[in-house]
């Protein structure tokens, strides 16, 4: 099956970073899709927090899926990152020390209000880049019958990548929302999306994603 070209995979082939891609297949979504909104908090939307960025766009994107998963009442999970003391992923704060904002009593660590979260959509916290290390989202997933993913949110370059190559890893088949994913840095942004659906992910439009709902 050929795959539809984004605008994105469209000027990364005018730049010259497409070299020999392996074949790779269109997944898209399966019978179950949960939707799983990565670290959309206060403290990456925010440009007034050291870690956020502005972007209405991308929150505008998060809020249409929302509707869509919440209307046909399909799992909708979010993310968060807290460090409740000085032991946890210390490592990566000494390589990112802005992560250390992220404190419980924070309103940086607070879902965007704008997405408006629902008290019965589950909120994971974790203390690394990808939502399934160290946490029980596996778990969660595989009880509800999940079978594939709709991965959102911040930044593309990092939580989301890390996110999407897990679920890959843990079985599920994954998609990302190209408008409803952001990065504080374009071309990262651009190379990472370009490389997840290459390898480990389909990354398709808001509306092609709403066409395969269940």
């Amino acid at each position: 099956m050929l795959k539809a070209q984004s605008a994105v995979f469209v000027s990364l082939r005018g730049s010259g970073m497409i070299s020999q891609n392996l074949d790779n297949n269109v997944l898209g979504l399966a019978s179950c899709p949960a939707l799983l909104v990565v670290d959309m908090i206060r403290g990456f939307t925010d440009p007034e927090c050291p870690l956020g960025t502005h972007c209405p766009e991308v929150v505008k994107a998060n809020l249409e899926l929302l509707q869509a998963f919440r209307h046909r009442a399909l799992p909708v999970f979010f993310t968060t990152v807290i460090y409740h003391n000085k032991h946890q992923a210390g490592v990566f704060r000494r390589k990112v020390p802005a992560l250390n904002v992220l404190q419980p009593e924070s309103s940086w660590v607070v879902v965007d209000p704008q997405l408006g979260r629902l008290d019965s959509e589950p909120l994971i916290e974790k203390q690394w880049a990808s939502a399934f290390h160290k946490t029980d989202l596996d778990q969660q997933l595989k009880s509800l019958g999940v079978d594939s993913l709709v991965i959102t949110g911040l930044t593309t370059s990092g939580c989301v990548r890390a996110t999407a190559v897990d679920g890959l890893q843990h079985e599920f088949q994954v998609v990302i929302a190209e408008e409803a994913v952001g990065d504080r840095n374009q071309d990262a942004h651009k190379a990472n999306l370009f490389d997840l659906d290459a390898k480990y992910a389909d990354v398709q439009s808001v509306e092609q994603i709403l066409k395969q709902l269940p």
